[in-house]
């Protein structure tokens, strides 16, 4: 497996010691860089390029919800986790609409993080209890999720089968061999779920499976 670049955001230097020695058995990870707010974490992805960042959300200058938007917009490939102490659905929530492609707070397990870290790799998504209790409320509340999604969506039966693995958090290579697609395939039919739902992200095509009870 390829190292995982990563970098973490966060304005207390002695949680990111904590953090860092916390992850450094993990030999699959790699640290490239850490920042004390959102526009130092701009500077270090412009030179040492992480595939995943770890940000905090109250951070002085910059903080995590406006970095989380500058990183979508000029880094989309950029796997996002929030870290942090807030536990209120309505951060998850608005975090995940905007990109982040995974939300722990701080208190959890190091095994969880570094889980979290090759999950969003792999993956594109870590749903934790967490993210998973207050998506699934945020449906049964119905609050504004219609929205969200185009109100004219016809899927096929191979986006279906495709989606449904998705939400099994397969990896694209794994879906190839599933459904005898080449990787580049499964990939283009991601990305034309995307479209045709009208979500940013895997967090997106999970919740619309959710909601229109594709998966249960």
């Amino acid at each position: 497996m390829a190292i995982i670049k990563y970098a973490i955001a966060d304005d207390h230097k002695i949680f990111r010691q904590g953090l860092r020695f916390a992850l450094s058995d993990d030999h699959k990870l790699k640290l490239v860089g850490e920042a004390e707010n959102g526009i130092m974490l701009l500077q270090v992805i412009e030179k040492q390029k992480p595939e995943v960042v770890l940000i905090d959300l109250k951070m002085p200058e910059m903080d995590g919800v406006e970095v989380t938007k500058q990183i979508r917009i000029l880094y989309p490939e950029i796997k996002i986790l929030i870290l942090t102490m807030f536990e209120e659905e309505h951060f998850i929530m608005h975090l995940m609409e905007i990109g982040a492609n995974g939300y722990l707070l701080k208190n959890a397990e190091p095994e969880e993080i570094k889980k979290a870290i090759h999950a969003v790799f792999e993956n594109d998504f870590y749903f934790n209890d967490l993210v998973s209790n207050a998506m699934l409320r945020n449906i049964v509340q119905k609050k504004n999720i219609a929205a969200r999604f185009k109100k004219e969506v016809k899927l096929n039966e191979k986006e279906i089968e495709i989606l449904k693995l998705i939400c099994k958090e397969l990896t694209t290579a794994e879906i190839a061999k599933e459904v005898f697609l080449s990787q580049r395939r499964v990939e283009g039919i991601r990305s034309e779920l995307l479209e045709k739902i009208g979500v940013r992200n895997t967090a997106g095509l999970v919740l619309y499976a959710v909601k229109n009870g594709i998966v249960a």
